[in-house]
């Protein structure tokens, strides 16, 4: 079984990029962020056409999640992200695909930081460290899957130095994201690629693709009752290479269902 995620960057403008993805790879599950489209222009009849039923949560202009499963109806199994009622976002969505519990979702960037944005960041995740307590807890199969935007260590960005001022970089980033996988979570491309410069994005200006100027900032979190399945996690690097392409490439594990 293969889960993915991609950031794409805009449905509406990346649609012929997913589907012949899609039509490429033929992921059991993908996880979609930044629809950037309200719930109405989701493309669901292409989408269909390519094999695959969905469930999203859409935001006009940006945010976005979605859930595609191949050849069957993703069984919704969670809307937003549970603690604070106020939040309009559109950052995350859950769904059972194949007795897996599928958490997509799309961290904040946080930028400028500090500063409200950073705020707003850090507070996000908080909440998702405590969906991630109660998931591991349920003793469940389950997939953090999506755009953390978080660099773990200095191995997953390019000149680290750069960045120690970022909202994806900061120290308090990064501890928040090693309180998540504390709690038992396995990340699944540094588990297979332990000491690997690998990264999932590469930013549209000065040729940073060109450069291998990259990031790793899309993650795959397996739980305890999940990981032992785990047999393959590699990214979709040649995807970002074709005209007009989201600034992210897809990334995917491969599970033994």
């Amino acid at each position: 079984m293969r889960v993915a995620t991609f950031n794409v960057n805009g449905i509406g403008s990346r649609l012929p990029a997913l589907l012949q993805w899609l039509d490429e790879t033929q992921p059991d599950v993908a996880c979609l962020q930044e629809l950037k489209a309200p719930q109405e222009k989701f493309p669901l009849d292409a989408i269909r056409e390519a094999g695959y039923g969905a469930i999203w949560h859409g935001q006009k202009s940006w945010n976005g999640v979605a859930i595609l499963a191949r050849g069957c109806q993703p069984q919704e199994a969670g809307r937003g992200l549970p603690g604070d009622p106020s939040d309009e976002q559109s950052r995350y969505i859950e769904a059972i695909v194949n007795g897996i519990r599928i958490a997509c979702l799309y961290l904040p960037n946080g930028n400028p930081a500090p500063g409200p944005k950073f705020d707003y960041k850090l507070a996000w995740f908080e909440r998702l460290i405590a969906r991630g307590a109660e998931l591991i807890a349920s003793g469940e199969k389950v997939i953090l899957a999506g755009d953390f935007n978080v660099m773990p260590t200095e191995l997953d960005v390019y000149k680290p130095e750069r960045w120690v001022n970022d909202a994806l970089f900061r120290p308090e980033t990064r501890a928040a994201f090693r309180r998540l996988v504390d709690q038992g979570w396995t990340d699944a491309l540094r588990t297979m690629h332990p000491d690997e410069t690998i990264y999932t994005f590469w930013d549209y200006f000065r040729n940073a693709f060109g450069r291998d100027a990259g990031l790793r900032i899309d993650h795959l979190l397996l739980s305890p009752a999940l990981a032992p399945a785990l047999r393959a996690a590699e990214v979709d690097r040649h995807v970002r290479a074709r005209e007009k392409p989201s600034d992210h490439a897809p990334t995917w594990v491969e599970l033994d269902a």
